[in-house]
């Protein structure tokens, strides 16, 4: 689990509601996240894990709701924020996507996809950019040889490395890793999230982590907010959660968790018997 997060928030989302089409994909949502935290968000799929991310990014655009985020240059509303207003923050909020195989352009260099972030925002010069691709690239634990080649040529956990990397380029206090590691190997999931473990204590970063894997999310942790049909249904810290969960539905998420030990048979709850 990563340490105790700083004192001072650095995301308090209020109210925050978004419908497709008539329907609820998020309902009054409500939390606040302390710098250098790790937040879990963990339910099914559909229950709006993914929506209520996109909608705090503006990657998306809520209903209702509000949205404030400590930038550098102090407290900001971001749902009623322009476009071209948003576009200095998104250098303080960055997500590392799913599919380290999607997110990636194929028709790139690996140094292409990591400056691109840096040529959008005006940092530095060409002799620069090309300094602080190196850095991140050793940060993210690839060799410089990576420079010049291809996603195709790398593997999936290598690619995600480079997924890392391009979010963290313009350094940002606000990371959204949306299943981040799902997608992976089982012992490359571990590398990967070590790895994020080993750059939030180096450059100070906050997670918001999405997952369904509840024995990742108690790994890297340090609080968890439960989602069902849109609504957070229960929160409270790592051990709260998994030790004494109150929500028959987190207890029905936690029934779902292999146990390591093979002599111990997985029994999943019943939805029906516990009134879901």
């Amino acid at each position: 689990m990563s340490e105790s997060p700083a004192n001072g928030r650095l995301l308090e989302v209020t109210g925050l509601s978004k419908s497709f089409d008539g329907v609820p994909a998020v309902e009054d949502v409500s939390f606040d996240v302390q710098r250098s935290e790790t937040l879990g968000i963990v339910g099914e799929s559909g229950s709006g894990k993914t929506t209520l991310v996109r909608a705090i990014l503006r990657a998306i655009d809520p209903d209702r709701g509000t949205v404030r985020f400590k930038s550098s240059q102090g407290w900001v509303e971001l749902q009623d924020m322009t476009a071209k207003e948003l576009i200095p923050l998104r250098r303080e909020m960055q997500m590392i996507f799913q599919d380290p195989f999607a997110s990636l352009n194929p028709r790139m260099t690996v140094r292409q996809i990591i400056e691109e972030p840096l040529i959008i925002h005006r940092v530095g010069d060409a002799a620069e950019r090309f300094e602080a691709v190196r850095d991140m690239l050793a940060h993210v634990q690839l060799e410089e040889d990576s420079l010049t080649r291809y996603p195709h040529a790398f593997s999936g956990g290598q690619r995600q490395r480079i997924g890392i990397a391009r979010a963290l380029i313009l350094r940002p206090n606000l990371v959204v890793c949306d299943e981040s590691v799902s997608a992976l190997d089982v012992s490359v999931q571990a590398q990967i999230i070590n790895l994020l473990e080993d750059l939030q204590k180096e450059l100070g970063l906050t997670y918001l982590f999405v997952a369904h894997d509840l024995s990742v999310v108690q790994h890297i942790c340090d609080r968890v907010l439960v989602m069902h049909r849109g609504r957070v249904v229960e929160s409270g810290s790592v051990g709260d959660i998994f030790d004494n969960p109150r929500e028959n539905y987190t207890r029905l998420l936690l029934s779902a968790v292999p146990s390591p030990d093979p002599d111990v048979p997985l029994k999943p709850l019943d939805r029906r018997e516990l009134g879901l």
